[in-house]
């Protein structure tokens, strides 16, 4: 979000307010609608979402509904999780209570035995993993750019949470290094000489380049700085949520260093030397982003989804046609 000309990550209490007051509408004013919400898209439209909608939910044969699967109607608010269950129920509401499937929440970094709705998967390996836009207060949110990319620092900037293995191999090479500027903002960890305050957006945004490296799945930062005039700096993703990190394509999108990160500097060095091919990724990057931007697509999209499960499972009848290639 953006206020007072200033960059700031997205403020949970008013999606908390949101959230809890769309808890008072009764869920048949969302059934009803939903009819009408496809009805508000033609056949062409709908037919251009399929694509992402068939990449988020990969499966293409029907599914056998186990008789211990949850149904929709067990899905309720607990003490923690609540912003994975306010996205999910925002879906979920939509259909009928006695539809069952199964939600996973939180990072998940492997691939589930049954078919469950995640927020992130493994990109090698997405069977059974059926990919929603949860927990997006974090992870969706876009910031507005006004620095020119010739005119930011030559520097790579990261503030990071480290604990995580390739974290701490990436901060041990490189937190010394005269290119970058890196801060761990955890403490309490045995390499606590890392530690440094955590950072604005907009002091991000003072940089060419900004550091993306997975965490527990996917690099959370990754959306808002594809959405910028600076560049992501990472290795290729491992992980994909609904950005669809699979989709990016290395030195198009983001700067691709080593799994070992060996060659840092020499991609650096390459692109301050090159301004136009790093103004160009950064276009790129931008261009990618914007898919995502559209409210009343996504949330299209997101019913779709949930949709083709329930069709693909035989529990409900749809008029859709999922399983065509695009």
């Amino acid at each position: 979000m953006r206020f007072l000309g200033k960059n700031f990550k997205n403020v949970k209490f008013f999606y908390y307010l949101k959230n809890y007051l769309l808890l008072i509408i009764p869920n048949f004013f969302f059934r009803k609608t939903l009819e009408k919400r496809l009805s508000n898209f033609t056949k062409n439209d709908i037919d251009n979402l399929i694509e992402r909608v068939n990449y988020y939910n990969k499966i293409e044969s029907q599914i056998k509904v186990d008789s211990n699967w949850p149904k929709l109607s067990d899905l309720k608010i607990g003490k923690k999780g609540k912003t994975y269950f306010f996205d999910a129920y925002s879906i979920s509401r939509n259909f009928s209570p006695k539809y069952k499937c199964n939600f996973l929440f939180g990072d998940i970094d492997y691939v589930p035995n049954k078919p469950s709705f995640v927020k992130s998967r493994p990109i090698n390996n997405s069977q059974n993993s059926i990919l929603l836009k949860l927990n997006k207060v974090r992870h969706f949110q876009y910031v507005v750019d006004n620095i020119k990319i010739e005119n930011k620092a030559d520097i790579l900037f990261g503030r990071a949470a480290v604990f995580q293995k390739q974290r701490i191999n990436f901060y041990k090479k490189y937190f010394n290094h005269p290119m970058c500027d890196l801060g761990q903002i955890n403490s309490g960890t045995n390499h606590d000489q890392w530690l440094k305050k955590k950072a604005s957006l907009d002091t991000h945004l003072k940089h060419k380049f900004i550091l993306c490296i997975e965490g527990n799945d996917v690099a959370s930062n990754l959306k808002w700085v594809m959405s910028s005039n600076s560049v992501a700096v990472m290795p290729k993703p491992k992980h994909e949520s609904w950005f669809m990190e699979g989709k990016l394509v290395p030195d198009y999108h983001y700067i691709l260093i080593k799994d070992d990160y060996s060659d840092l500097q020499k991609k650096l060095n390459y692109y301050i030397k090159n301004i136009d091919e790093l103004k160009r990724i950064s276009r790129n990057a931008n261009h990618y982003t914007n898919q995502f931007r559209d409210r009343n697509k996504e949330k299209l999209i997101s019913l779709l989804v949930m949709e083709k499960f329930f069709k693909l499972s035989n529990q409900k009848k749809s008029s859709v046609n999922f399983l065509t290639e695009h």
